[in-house]
């Protein structure tokens, strides 16, 4: 993943890895124009990448690939900021006509 693939500092790359990051603050005004700006793929990739960072189990093969099997408690639960990022994400994958 390169950096315009991941707004949310370097989570995409440390996934790949099995490290664990640290989540950058955004504001909403910021992390709205990130989004905004963001491909249908890369708009996925931050979305997937919030329950890969709570252990979800994926079951597709694309997304295997890119977070690898997860598989950990608490097996992909949100917080309430990480779900606002999710919801956030949707919202313009909705606006962008993403599937």
């Amino acid at each position: 993943m390169n950096g315009t693939a991941c707004i949310r500092g370097v989570v995409c790359g440390a996934l790949a890895l099995g490290l664990a990051v640290a989540v950058p603050a955004f504001t909403p005004a910021a992390q709205a124009q990130a989004l905004s700006e963001l491909s249908c793929r890369a708009l996925w990739v931050q979305r997937n990448a919030v329950y890969a960072e709570r252990g979800y189990c994926f079951k597709t093969a694309d997304a295997i690939a890119t977070f690898g099997e997860r598989c950990f408690p608490p097996y992909g639960q949100l917080t309430p900021s990480q779900q606002r990022f999710v919801d956030e994400v949707k919202a313009w994958e909705a606006r962008k006509g993403c599937r």
